[in-house]
């Protein structure tokens, strides 16, 4: 059950990140701009942010193995769709089908890993397996993506899933087990709705911002429209009976300083990938294949950092991990930020595995977070949480990412020249990584105290008082 939950996940979050080394190749068939690149790969995770929470609390309604199925099968005809797509506009809307089906995946797979692993240690250890694949999946996509691209063309890259996902269809159909909660929760469509227009306006706005100027009408307009749906949204689901979000959660400490914790390093992993590929292809002038490769020692610290970090978590608590995790991200941040043309391989292949180990390490903690202090009946709307905050960090590193560049990097390419040896190459973004690791440094300690815990105890006893009592 496990092996085939996190299979699902290995499929979501490849499709993440192997798009990256492709992104050249896609550009170069399509004729494409920088937006039309940070499109690509934002429309998927926008639409994976927006209907995460609901299909957690769909899963937990309806029955978590059937909305499982369902995504499952919807993903892989998605991803049939993505390698036939004759323009890029078929692409990113093949690409936002794909992430339909993708959300009912990952947090109705923790979902049923959080129901089926109850006890704590073993749950926690479960949750590093857990991590260990994101940090494998999101790592090894430039690889595989890497090697498609070169090997076959990028079309492969997506036409890969087919046969993965239905062997996936067919296995869980036989081995997951069924679940859902006992008392299922009812849809919010006006919450639904809220989600998705502040992040869809936040993003459009800082996509848009590098060619249109901060001062334009189109920037103002996609500001004002994600501050007004925010507001909505903070305002109105207090108000619902059965929200979409229940706002309570973010009273827990731990639970608060996770979700903020993944925006933020899924926000620096994103903005990492994609100036890194920008970086490796157009200024370096590897290929597809040599860019993905160049990144194995930042998938090989992953995968080994993950595990290891779900085993520390369940014996001494997340709050050390954190603090390394966060340290090893700003320190491969400050090596790149004298980065030009000449910057030697080594010191690259150095930087990649420091940040390889802070990206490994930080995946479980932010889970288990997420979903221990939380009943069982609403496992799968916390998870989705978590995973929503993820999706919503990688979007914001690839829309960031693409402002810090500017369009100045994709046209000098494309006319075929390149930036000088020794001038640097977007100090800026790696500046924002270091930032970002000091972040998550900061959150780990103030997140994981006494103080903390006991915020985590009371928003359990406010969410499941029944539970309380028995307890």
């Amino acid at each position: 059950m496990l092996a085939i939950c996190c299979s699902s996940l290995l499929l979501v979050s490849m499709d993440n990140t192997i798009v990256n080394v492709a992104l050249p190749a896609i550009r170069t068939s399509f004729d494409a701009s920088l937006a039309g690149l940070q499109w690509t790969v934002d429309a998927y995770v926008l639409v994976l942010a927006s209907l995460l929470m609901l299909a957690g609390s769909t899963g937990d309604r309806i029955g978590r193995k059937r909305t499982f199925l369902i995504g499952l099968t919807v993903f892989t005809l998605a991803s049939a769709g993505c390698s036939l797509a004759p323009s890029l506009g078929w692409l990113i809307a093949a690409r936002m089908l794909q992430a339909v089906g993708g959300s009912m995946l990952n947090p109705v797979a923790m979902s049923i890993i959080t129901n089926v692993f109850t006890d704590a240690r073993e749950r926690a250890q479960a949750i590093g397996v857990w991590g260990a694949v994101v940090g494998l999946s999101l790592a090894l996509g430039p690889i595989v993506g890497g090697a498609l691209t070169e090997s076959v063309g990028w079309r492969a890259i997506f036409l890969v899933n087919v046969p993965l996902g239905a062997a996936a269809l067919l296995l869980a159909s036989r081995y997951v087990p069924d679940s859902r909660a006992a008392r299922p929760r009812r849809v919010d469509p006006v919450g639904q709705v809220l989600v998705a227009v502040t992040l869809v306006a936040l993003v459009d706005a800082i996509i848009t911002a590098p060619e249109q100027g901060w001062g334009s009408l189109r920037v103002l307009c996609s500001l004002a429209v994600a501050a007004a749906a925010l507001a909505a949204l903070l305002v109105y689901e207090p108000r619902c009976s059965e929200p979409l979000i229940d706002l309570r959660f973010f009273r827990s400490a731990p639970f608060s300083g996770a979700t903020v914790t993944a925006v933020i390093a899924f926000s620096a992993f994103s903005l990492f990938l994609f100036v890194n590929t920008l970086y490796l292809q157009d200024v370096r002038g590897f290929s597809a294949l040599e860019a993905g490769l160049a990144t194995l020692p930042l998938a090989v610290a992953s995968m080994a950092c993950s595990p290891l970090s779900g085993r520390i978590v369940s014996r001494s608590g997340p709050r050390g991990v954190l603090v390394v995790s966060g340290i090893a991200l700003a320190a491969a941040g400050l090596l790149l930020t004298g980065l030009t043309g000449r910057t030697p391989l080594l010191l690259l292949l150095g930087a990649y595995t420091v940040f390889g180990i802070g990206f490994g390490l930080v995946n479980a903690p932010i889970t288990n977070a997420a979903v221990s202090g939380m009943p069982l009946a609403q496992a799968g709307v916390a998870a989705a949480v978590a995973s929503t905050s993820r999706q919503v960090g990688q979007s914001l590193g690839v829309a960031v990412g693409g402002a810090v560049i500017g369009s100045a990097v994709v046209g000098t390419a494309a006319a075929g020249s390149a930036l000088g040896p020794t001038t640097p190459f977007a100090p800026a973004a790696w500046w924002l990584v270091v930032g970002c690791g000091l972040a998550v440094t900061a959150l780990g300690l103030v997140t994981s105290g006494r103080w903390a815990q006991a915020s985590a105890e009371r928003v359990r006893a406010a969410l499941d008082p029944v539970a309380e009592v028995r307890a």
